[in-house]
């Protein structure tokens, strides 16, 4: 394998870990860097790297919320804290719109919105709506302060959202900060309540790309896939403490507009 393929995982998975969390699409980077940096392996392992490496990512979140996602306290014995049980029924209630919408259509998706022109449009769309939704809510006080606050109803909501993100450049965080912050949520709330919602998410989008790329790799396409992994696991831990302190103080518009720049550089890059 020649050294430079390891530098592109590498690459990518800088690009993976800091888009993952920040609402500007990570997929839709990831699609428009390999445009320039074109991993010399099959398409079929690429479209499985581009969904797998995002498990990386996923550890960040595990690791940096231990304490709030795990059920159970070992203090003096053994008990199972309601709270985060309660929780964790909420996010996987999160989680069936786009699994079904998922399984049903995943290959059909991937055909029809993998490409440079869907990315371009969905990044300033969702930028106008970060921009509009930050101006109508700069008066408003929210109505859920803490995750506790979330009721089902609200978590399914917020999962029918994140159906969304299905489309390539939409962005699986901004979907579901957007609807989470449409139906009332506080922008710390919206962004945790993602940050959780990700991970049987893309456990389970990358069990199935696993499984429809076969289990069978080469040594090379093995270094390719934890290089990028790893990388975007160490990145996205930076990434996830930069949102968190951020949106205390700020405000997402400033996400809103980047889609919108980088969107129209996207589509006149490719049409010219």
């Amino acid at each position: 394998m020649q050294f430079i393929e390891v530098i592109k995982a590498i690459i990518l998975g800088i690009v993976e870990g800091l888009t993952e969390w920040l609402p500007i699409s990570s997929t839709g980077h990831m699609i428009l860097v390999d445009e320039f940096l074109q991993l010399s392996t099959s398409e079929a392992f690429k479209e499985m790297f581009f969904v797998v490496i995002q498990l990386g990512a996923i550890m960040a979140v595990v690791v940096l919320y231990w304490n709030k996602l795990i059920p159970f306290s070992f203090k003096d014995k053994l008990t199972i804290k309601n709270d985060t049980v309660s929780l964790w029924f909420k996010i996987l209630t999160a989680c069936i719109p786009a699994a079904i919408i998922g399984l049903l259509f995943d290959d059909k998706i991937d055909e029809l919105f993998y490409n440079y022109q869907t990315v371009a449009v969905t990044l300033i769309l969702y930028g106008i709506l970060f921009i509009a939704i930050e101006s109508r809510n700069k008066n408003t006080a929210p109505k859920i302060k803490g995750l506790s606050q979330i009721s089902y109803k609200t978590a399914m909501l917020i999962g029918i959202f994140q159906v969304l993100a299905l489309i390539p450049g939409t962005s699986r965080s901004g979907a579901t900060i957007i609807g989470a912050m449409l139906i009332g949520t506080s922008r710390t709330v919206a962004a945790e309540f993602t940050f959780f919602l990700a991970i049987p998410v893309m456990f389970g989008a990358s069990l199935l790309k696993i499984f429809k790329f076969g289990l069978i790799f080469t040594n090379d396409e093995l270094v390719i896939l934890f290089t990028g992994m790893i990388v975007a696991f160490v990145v996205s831990i930076v990434a996830i403490k930069f949102l968190v302190g951020y949106i205390k103080k700020h405000d997402f518009k400033v996400f809103g507009w980047y889609r919108i720049v980088l969107g129209i550089i996207v589509m006149l890059y490719f049409l010219i």
